[in-house]
């Protein structure tokens, strides 16, 4: 009887620690995923927006320009 105890003891012991350890993975890959899509993501989205709305447009190379470029 007491090793029937003991052994559920240990059980249940290890099924808590097991537990914790992958709730907190899944906590901090959560805090990860939410970080990322809503303090860098806003940021990036604003950058790009300004270096494509704020950059001057290229204009096309001509032939002898793009010649030079590719020699």
């Amino acid at each position: 009887m007491l090793s029937a105890l003991l052994t559920l003891l240990a059980i249940s012991l290890v099924v808590v620690l097991v537990a914790g350890v992958v709730l907190a993975v899944v906590g901090a890959a959560v805090g990860l995923v939410f970080t990322l899509l809503f303090k860098v993501a806003p940021l990036v989205l604003v950058g790009w927006l300004a270096v494509r709305l704020l950059a001057p447009r290229q204009k096309r190379l001509s032939p002898a320009d793009r010649e030079w470029l590719e020699s």
